[in-house]
């Protein structure tokens, strides 16, 4: 999720545990504790661009970390208290901040190594990683936490208000990727050949408007679907497969097509350009329902650069003008079920 969504769940969690005795000192220390495990971006710039999107959501991101990271912090702040509150409350506050925070990207699409260091990745696909129907209430409930003072039964009321928001909103998020699922088959049932769904996950900002990615042997198919309005067969996306598949690239040095496939899931299409390829990760969509059909290329991907036929440089690479082409009106219709 965003570094907000995550600031705000383990300040909320950490003010259920520590509120009490520390006040707002609480929601501050739980916000720190809620962002520690997205530090693995700085480290990832220290990576070859491919090894850094596995690095993200890896060791930071698991129940390991939390086990190891959670008692030395709070240890630590125990000490830096002068040993005035209890080292079972530190401890806590710190474990509960950091081990919350993958828990909750599970909830999204690219998941996270919670088992690290399995190299599973943990994925429900039931929120998108930024929505504020999700984010916004809850914060409201953080932010009169606040304002009452910590022995105040009301400011426990509130906290837990908002916790419940959170975990009601995952649930929601989990009954209609499933009422989606169910449906999906019917969706493409005008094939030739029957394609494979090969996954359901929510669109941009909202839980109204979920995206179904399937396949066949010649086509990957992107079709949407909002819970307000029947499935509309003229807004699915064909995506013919490329030709090109990763057992043909040819690397300078360490072969990451391995990395590619495990990131993707298996899910691409890869593009001859000029100077190289571009690889798509068809996991995170295409722009065609944010920009009203104007633009149809697959979010996300990888620029992969080569010399005398040999990949020896990685840049992360989106669509040129995406944003310029987002058409938000359109969009909310389509979330809306009105277009």
């Amino acid at each position: 999720m965003d570094s907000l969504t995550q600031i705000v769940l383990g300040a909320a969690v950490a003010e259920a545990v520590a509120g009490k005795e520390i006040g707002n000192k609480a929601i501050l220390w739980g916000a720190v504790a809620g962002t520690i495990p997205d530090l693995d971006v700085f480290v990832g710039q220290l990576f070859h661009p491919i090894d850094a999107a596995l690095v993200h959501r890896g060791l930071s991101h698991s129940l390991l970390f939390a086990l190891i990271t959670g008692p030395i912090l709070g240890y630590l702040f125990f000490l830096m208290y002068r040993k005035k509150h209890p080292l079972q409350m530190w401890i806590w506050l710190f474990f509960l901040g950091i081990v919350t925070h993958p828990m909750l990207d599970m909830f999204t699409n690219y998941g996270t190594q919670f088992l690290w260091p399995f190299s599973t990745r943990i994925t429900f696909n039931t929120v998108f990683v930024i929505d504020p129907l999700y984010t916004l209430p809850f914060l409201v409930c953080l932010l009169v936490v606040m304002f009452h003072k910590r022995d105040n039964p009301r400011r426990k009321w509130w906290n837990l208000g908002g916790i419940l928001w959170s975990c009601g909103y995952l649930l929601w998020g989990v009954i209609i990727k499933l009422s989606v699922l169910s449906d999906a088959p019917s969706y493409f049932k005008t094939h030739d050949a029957q394609p494979q769904i090969k996954m359901v996950t929510p669109m941009p900002l909202t839980s109204f408007y979920w995206m179904v990615l399937a396949e066949d042997r010649s086509n990957y198919y992107v079709a949407y679907k909002s819970i307000f309005s029947s499935y509309r067969p003229e807004h699915t996306d064909t995506i013919k497969k490329s030709s090109i598949t990763l057992n043909k690239i040819r690397w300078q040095g360490h072969n990451y097509s391995g990395q590619l496939k495990f990131i993707s899931d298996g899910n691409y299409v890869i593009e001859k350009t000029k100077n190289g390829y571009v690889f798509s990760d068809l996991r995170f969509g295409v722009t065609s329902a944010m920009t009203d059909g104007k633009l149809k290329k697959p979010i996300m991907g990888f620029e992969l650069m080569q010399t005398k036929n040999k990949i020896d440089k990685v840049n992360r690479h989106r669509p040129d003008a995406l944003f310029d082409n987002v058409n938000f009106d359109r969009y909310w219709s389509r979330v809306l079920g009105n277009d």
